[in-house]
C-alpha cells in the first residue's frame, strides 16, 4: 500500500536524530511512497540549513543530498490537491496541508515526525508517527 511521506520523515531518515530515524528508514523501505512534488526542495532546504549553521558537514548534507535524489517516491502535482489544501488554511499551513491533501486524495496514511501536524484538527487522514 501506498504512504505519503512529509518532509519531516524523509529529513528524519536522511539525518537523524537516531531514534526517528529508524522509524523513518523502515517506513521508507517498507513500500511505495508518494509525496506533493515540493518534498525534493523542501528536504534540500533543511539540509542547506544544517550546512550552512555547521550542525552537520558538507559531506554528510551532501551525501543526504545524493540519497534523496535516490529516493523512490512518486510526487503529485498541486492543482488536484488546491481546494483541500486552501480549506484547511485555518489549521495547518498550506505546506503541511498539502501533504494531508494528498494522503486524502490517495486513500492512504501520511508518514510523519511532525506531532504538532498529527495532532491538528482538520485532517481527515491517517498517520503514521514514531511511537
Amino acid at each position: 500500500m501506498t504512504v505519503v511521506v512529509d518532509s519531516s520523515l524523509v529529513v528524519a531518515a536522511l539525518i537523524g536524530p537516531s531514534a526517528d530515524q529508524r522509524w523513518a528508514r523502515q517506513v521508507i523501505e517498507g513500500g511505495a511512497l508518494a509525496a506533493p512534488h515540493l518534498m525534493p526542495v523542501e528536504v534540500a532546504h533543511v539540509l542547506r540549513k544544517a550546512t550552512l549553521s555547521r550542525s552537520l558537514s558538507a559531506d554528510a548534507t551532501g551525501m543526504a543530498h545524493r540519497d534523496l535524489l535516490g529516493l523512490r517516491v512518486e510526487l503529485f502535482p498541486y492543482a488536484p490537491c488546491a481546494a483541500r489544501v486552501w480549506s484547511l488554511r485555518a489549521n495547518i499551513s498550506t505546506y503541511d496541508a498539502w501533504f494531508v491533501a494528498l494522503a486524502e486524495l490517495l486513500n492512504c496514511e501520511l508518514a510523519t515526525v511532525d506531532h504538532r501536524l498529527v495532532r491538528a484538527s482538520g485532517p481527515r487522514c491517517e498517520f503514521l508517527s514514531p511511537p
